[in-house]
């Protein structure tokens, strides 16, 4: 996790700065109170605003100014100019919002303020029941709080814990760079306060649609006024001899982060098996706490097919000149004590192993109260399944995007802002999710966003220098760029994002 540099820049805007100095659809970073602030215009208007994203500390004076609004550099969080408040994910708290006050040619920030509207909901189902207490169920949990509705609000959870961080599991926590405070994404004050019911260690074992009921696993039944469901996702299981051994491992919640953290104390060897972005970034979080770490994947470059061949080779090398090994067209035949037996009758030396071959969508629960399924729930352009007031969100939702057709997406900012839109709609919004598809991934010095939705059939071309890692790689499906991978342009990847979500054609710096 990084973190924004503490020193203050620019102009003091207390002291007051020329109104020459914003131009029309520009921000200007500055400080006033010995905080970073910045400052934006659109038109004669002037916006002051924190300049820090409330997500990992992102320099929003790096971003990018959309109509009244500002979009992170780091990973596209946004905020309201005029308000300071996080409208989508991942930033889920508000920034600083600051007076200004105009005297002449001249500005001046004189001090915070409160704009935050007071929303009430269009419609007001009589309580709204959350199945799943991840990204998407946390999201959708305080969006209904922010938009006004006061009903009751019950989030289910099948883990112990209240909704936490869960991309810092593969990344700065696992490498041991992260303390495990900053994993949880609010305290249990948090719920309490707003008045979110939360029920960890639980799950729920039967949807009864018509009755408007759900049964939990502990033999009690909780009636709703609308449903959502965000039952995530469940790592795909190895079936080969010595599976089960005590030294593998899965990774997909914060306990089985802290079991591969416990074991990698005693460990000298890992064996990650799939190289994808997780085990990719368990690759790298194992050789920052100095294990001799070997990935075993299929494809050779790792990530080509998402990232293109170019990048996947960059990734590769990045790894490699760190001393991560690679065993590419191989798969695992058993698991020993000491060893991982491949399909060749080659053995890999190892006293640990982490899987990482994808995940599947929990499903079963949806199927069982007879909503539509396909590789995931089917939901429409509001989130709304095929049975009236049950919506579904993240890893689950296979959603008709208006570029790519229909889709499921196991991203975390995905899941996030779909429980965003999920809840407004839950309160009679009708808001189209349209947003396009945006993830993250690092690799020791080697920080990827990638926005859009690509496939291995696209063709992809390279703007830039990737050895100096300033480049995008750019999919285009027919003559429409959909998707662009980037390292080192952060603004062009939010220009990207922009381009995608506008329908206008992108062209790259």
């Amino acid at each position: 996790m990084a973190e924004a540099s503490s020193e203050l820049e620019g102009p003091d805007f207390e002291r007051g700065c020329g109104t020459e100095k914003v131009s029309d659809g520009e921000m200007l970073l500055g400080h006033a109170f010995g905080e970073p602030v910045l400052v934006a215009r659109r038109g004669e208007d002037l916006f002051a605003i924190g300049a820090t994203c409330t997500h990992y500390g992102g320099p929003l004076a790096k971003g990018l100014m959309v109509d009244c609004t500002v979009r992170c550099p780091w990973h596209h969080a946004r905020f309201d100019l005029r308000t300071g408040e996080a409208i989508s994910a991942p930033a889920l708290t508000d920034v600083a919002c600051y007076k200004i006050e105009k005297r002449g040619e001249r500005f001046f920030v004189t001090g915070k303020i409160d704009k935050k509207a007071d929303r009430r909901p269009k419609s007001s189902p009589a309580s709204v029941v959350i199945v799943g207490a991840g990204a998407a169920g946390g999201a959708a949990a305080e969006m209904l709080r922010r938009e006004g509705y006061d009903g009751p609000v019950t989030m289910i959870g099948a883990d112990q814990f209240l909704p936490y961080d869960r991309p810092n599991l593969s990344k700065d926590y696992l490498a041991g760079s992260a303390p495990e405070e900053w994993i949880p994404l609010r305290p249990p004050e948090f719920y309490r306060e707003q008045k979110i019911d939360s029920l960890t260690n639980t799950t729920v074992t039967a949807i009864n649609p018509q009755a408007k009921q759900v049964t939990l696993s502990d033999g009690d039944s909780l009636g709703y006024g609308a449903l959502l469901l965000a039952t995530g996702a469940e790592p795909v299981r190895f079936r080969i001899p010595g599976d089960d051994s005590h030294h593998v491992c899965y990774l997909r919640t914060l306990d089985d982060s802290r079991r591969i953290i416990e074991k990698a104390k005693n460990a000298s060897r890992a064996v990650v098996i799939g190289s994808s972005f997780i085990g990719l970034e368990v690759a790298w979080s194992l050789r920052e706490r100095k294990l001799e770490v070997t990935v075993v994947g299929r494809e050779s470059p790792p990530l080509g097919k998402v990232l293109g061949q170019e990048m996947g080779n960059l990734v590769r090398e990045t790894h490699e000149a760190h001393g991560v090994k690679f065993h590419f067209g191989r798969t695992p035949a058993a698991i020993h004590e000491r060893d991982v037996q491949l399909d060749d009758g080659s053995k890999l030396d190892c006293d640990l192993v982490v899987v990482g071959i994808g995940v599947r969508p929990n499903t079963h629960l949806a199927e069982q109260a007879g909503i539509t399924t396909d590789n995931g729930v089917l939901v429409d352009q509001f989130l709304e399944t095929n049975v009236p007031g049950i919506f579904a969100a993240g890893d689950i939702a296979r959603w008709p995007d208006p570029r790519a057709g229909r889709i499921r997406v196991e991203h975390w900012v995905v899941a996030q802002r779909q429980g965003q839109t999920a809840a407004r709609n839950i309160l009679g919004a009708r808001e189209p999710f349209v947003v396009p598809p945006f993830c993250w991934s690092n690799h020791f010095d080697l920080q990827i966003r990638y926005v859009g939705h690509g496939s291995s059939d696209d063709c992809s071309s390279v703007s830039g220098d990737l050895k100096a890692r300033d480049a995008s790689v750019i999919f285009r499906s027919g003559d429409k760029v959909s998707a662009l991978a980037s390292i080192g342009r952060d603004r062009e990847n939010l220009k990207a994002e922009l381009a995608l979500e506008s329908g206008e054609e992108f062209r790259p710096a």
